[in-house]
């Protein structure tokens, strides 16, 4: 996903290269639209220079095989008065996407953050896109600049209410095509536990989304547990969320800072969380990790021989660090369907969730299709589409309101 420079704050020049040839940083903005072109693992929604009469691909109905309502758990969302309200504070955005960054991405990151700014706050084209990509219901959740851990603990507060507000009055003008996770003030874990408990007892929110890092801590620190036993005491799924690797100095060019920092930055997050016995603690944590997971899933089995190798690396923890792997969730933002079924003969498909990243370039926008195309069964499909997301989320079955399939509404059981 790309989304450095959604805000005013953000400073998209004010670091990295300068030496990139000022008609070449032009041709790079300008011409970003080639890298939209159709393709069966996911079609852009937008470009930086629209051609004309560009809009998302139909869904193809031939691949919803499933009753079930179809799901998105990986979508955005952008709340204008967090962004005003840090600016009032004269606070400067510090994420590790805008540092480890060369000029040409921030180029291309300004541009498109002008263009997919109506998606990430207009309802009327959110609704409009997810009919055209054969969506029912998207888990909005904050875009990554707006984690804003970097602020002090009382702008933090602050800003996570009003993000959490925006978020909660979204949901409710279309609750039967929305729900919504929140986020909470991490560098202030006392403020992050009070600000869960009222997205889920006042505002109705079914979980919340964490950054893979708290400003450059690890999310398995002591000081976070509370967190983590406050979601697990509440039952409320973690969607868990990269905004770049914290030591990206290698990262700078061609966007390596998403296209590697993003999984790397889960990877070790996920890689902590594990090591130090997190979710030993805390057994009933439902967490799901963007990106397929990260790189973690696909190589599990080296930290599982160094388990076993080392006493240094089972210090914390009794079982195979895989053990408590297989108990997380991914999402289907993996680009390759090969990958998506290993991720299934892994984990399971009860542990797949389907997702886009809306409304981002590094999205997938042929959700349905690239599920379908995939080598699993019709039960697999169906609940990767929507009954995983279901269940996590706690939504109860309705009838159809002016639509000709089942329906989910979301419950008041918590």
């Amino acid at each position: 996903m790309m989304y450095a420079g959604l805000g005013r704050t953000s400073g998209l020049f004010a670091q990295g290269r300068s030496d990139i040839p000022r008609y070449t940083l032009w041709k790079i903005v300008h011409n970003v639209d080639h890298y939209a072109a159709d393709n069966r693992k996911g079609t852009m929604l937008y470009t930086c220079s629209p051609r004309p009469g560009t809009h998302l691909p139909a869904a193809r109905r031939a691949v919803r095989k499933t009753a079930g309502p179809v799901i998105d758990i990986h979508c955005h969302i952008l709340s204008p008065a967090a962004v005003e309200l840090v600016a009032q504070a004269g606070l400067t955005h510090d994420e590790p996407q805008v540092r480890f960054s060369n000029e040409a991405t921030r180029a291309v990151n300004k541009a498109q953050a002008e263009t997919v700014r109506p998606q990430l706050t207009s309802v009327e084209r959110r609704l409009a896109d997810m009919d055209k990509m054969g969506v029912d219901i998207q888990a909005i959740s904050p875009a990554p600049p707006q984690y804003y851990y970097w602020t002090p603990p009382e702008v933090g507060r602050d800003v996570a209410r009003l993000i959490n507000d925006n978020i909660a009055a979204t949901v409710a003008k279309h609750p039967d095509r929305l729900v919504g996770l929140g986020t909470v003030p991490m560098q202030a874990p006392e403020f992050a536990v009070a600000e869960m408990e009222r997205l889920v007892r006042e505002l109705g929110l079914r979980g919340v989304e964490l950054c893979t890092n708290v400003a450059g801590a690890e999310l398995s620190e002591e000081q976070f547990r509370p967190v983590f036993a406050k979601a697990e005491e509440l039952g409320i799924l973690i969607f868990l969320h990269p905004s770049g690797f914290t030591d990206g100095r290698r990262l700078a060019q061609h966007y390596f800072s998403n296209v590697i920092g993003n999984p790397l930055d889960s990877t070790v997050a996920v890689s902590h969380l594990i090591f130090a016995g997190v979710l030993d603690t805390y057994p009933g944590l439902k967490i799901c990790v963007a990106h397929g997971g990260g790189f973690l899933p696909a190589y599990a089995g080296r930290m599982d021989h160094a388990h076993g190798a080392r006493s240094d690396c089972r210090l914390c923890i009794e079982h195979k660090p895989s053990h408590y792997l297989k108990k997380m969730y991914f999402d289907t933002i993996v680009f390759e369907p090969g990958q998506l079924e290993y991720l299934v003969g892994t984990y399971g498909s009860d542990h797949i969730l389907m997702g886009t990243d809306y409304p981002f370039d590094m999205g997938m926008y042929e959700p349905v299709q690239f599920v379908g195309d995939a080598k699993l069964t019709a039960a697999d499909k169906a609940a990767i589409l929507g009954g995983n997301a279901a269940r996590l989320l706690k939504l109860k079955r309705q009838q159809p309101v002016s639509r000709s399939r089942p329906r989910l509404q979301p419950g008041t059981d918590r």
